[in-house]
C-alpha cells in the first residue's frame, strides 16, 4: 500500500474505538504531516505501528545529529496513531527515551516501530524502537497513556 491508502486503511481501523465517526479529529494530525512521516505498517490486531520519518535538516542539532526532542516526536507521532486504534480516546501522561546511538544528520530517514504491550484499566503501556535504516537500534521508549473516562 501506498502512504495515501495507508492513512485511509488507518482511518477504517479507528471504527472500533469512534463509531461515532472523526468528526472535528484531523488524522493523520498536523503533528505527523510536519514532520512528512509516512506509515510503513498498521496492524490492528497485533496493535503495532511502523512510521518511516525523513531526517531532515532543519532536524538537526549543533552536532549534525537529530535532536532528541525530535525523536522523541517522533516516537509520539507513531505511539499517538496506534493508541487510538488500541482503545478509546487517551492522551500520553509518560514518555520516557533512552538513547542509545545518535540519528545522525547523515541518514535519510528513521523507522519508528511501537505496539501496545499491556492495559491495565485506563492505562495503555506502549514500546517502541528508533532505528537507522540499516535496522541497527538507536533509541528505546516507553509510554503510558491514559484513557478518557466517557
Amino acid at each position: 500500500m501506498n502512504h495515501k491508502e495507508m492513512v485511509e486503511y488507518f482511518k477504517k481501523c479507528l471504527t472500533k474505538h469512534y463509531p461515532g465517526g472523526l468528526e472535528g479529529v484531523t488524522v493523520p494530525p498536523p503533528s505527523f504531516t510536519s514532520m512528512n512521516a509516512e506509515f510503513l505498517k498498521i496492524d490492528p490486531n497485533a496493535l503495532v505501528v511502523e512510521v518511516k520519518f525523513p531526517v531532515a535538516h532543519k532536524t538537526l542539532n549543533p552536532f549534525g545529529n537529530m535532536q532528541g526532542g525530535m525523536i522523541a516526536a517522533a516516537v509520539d507521532n507513531t505511539i499517538g496513531p496506534l493508541s487510538m486504534i488500541a482503545g478509546p480516546v487517551n492522551f500520553t501522561r509518560d514518555l520516557s527515551l533512552k538513547y542509545r546511538n545518535p540519528v545522525k544528520g547523515t541518514y535519510e530517514f528513521i523507522t519508528v516501530k511501537a505496539e501496545l504491550t499491556e492495559q491495565k484499566n485506563r492505562r495503555l503501556f506502549f514500546t517502541a524502537e528508533v532505528r537507522d535504516p540499516e535496522g541497527i537500534l538507536l533509541v528505546s521508549a516507553k509510554a503510558m497513556n491514559w484513557i478518557i473516562q466517557a
